[in-house]
């Protein structure tokens, strides 16, 4: 089979599509250059904040997603990922603009969460408003009997500032600090396990970090583009 290649539509931030790249490379069996999967990125800066645009009137978003998706297109790729959360609230129209497959990073997830951990029931959701408010995710684990966790009104606002901290090049360690005692605050509330769900709360918050487990939708993402472009399905 003819190796696919990945579009990954990015600059949502610059930062979590790098690791959305990398999180690809370190997935793939490959052992020499050659050996790895052909990757197209867009790392479009000029795509408006999507949070902003779903809950304030901000900037509509859709018009540079379309563009940037189609960029992918022309260019080669066979198949695109979206290296931002909060983007996939557009996700069907802009496929209704391109020939090649998006798939769905809260699909994908709620699917890995129900074969990885049939027992759990309770996930807390870590993401941005425009996330949370647009049942993304929701929807999808709902379709599993998971009941979704979300912050205190107070404790998202802490969420926003550490996410837009990633963004804007704030210490980590800090940040991270903060998010465990978030995360703190969940596990006592019952969650079983906690949904990264923006694509900057994997840089400062990773499995291992606190008791239950730190489910990460980028890293499931990159595995599932490796599938696809290798042909392993398995």
């Amino acid at each position: 089979m003819k190796e696919k290649i990945i579009g990954i539509l990015g600059g949502m931030g610059p930062e979590a599509t790098i690791d959305l790249f990398q999180k690809i490379v370190r997935s793939t069996p490959a052992k020499k250059d050659q050996e790895h999967i052909r990757i197209i990125i867009d790392n479009n800066l000029k795509i408006p904040d999507r949070t902003k645009a779903i809950l304030y009137n901000g900037e509509n978003p859709l018009p540079e997603l379309i563009k940037t998706a189609q960029n992918l297109e022309r260019a080669g790729a066979d198949f695109i990922i979206i290296a931002c959360n909060t983007a996939h609230y557009y996700l069907h129209k802009i496929q209704k603009t391109v020939n090649i497959p998006i798939f769905n990073m809260m699909q994908e997830t709620a699917l890995y969460i129900h074969h990885t951990f049939p027992s759990l029931k309770q996930v807390s959701l870590f993401a941005t408003e425009g996330t949370i408010h647009t049942g993304l995710y929701q929807a999808y684990l709902d379709n599993f009997a998971i009941e979704t966790l979300v912050p205190t009104q107070t404790e998202q606002k802490e969420l926003m500032e550490i996410i837009y901290g990633v963004k804007s090049g704030l210490d980590l360690n800090l940040l991270k600090k903060q998010i465990i005692e978030i995360a703190g605050l969940q596990i006592n509330r019952g969650a079983e396990a906690i949904i990264a769900g923006c694509t900057e709360i994997p840089l400062v918050l990773k499995d291992g970090d606190i008791s239950i487990p730190v489910i990460d939708p980028t890293l499931i993402l990159a595995k599932k583009a490796v599938k696809e472009a290798t042909g392993n399905n398995s």
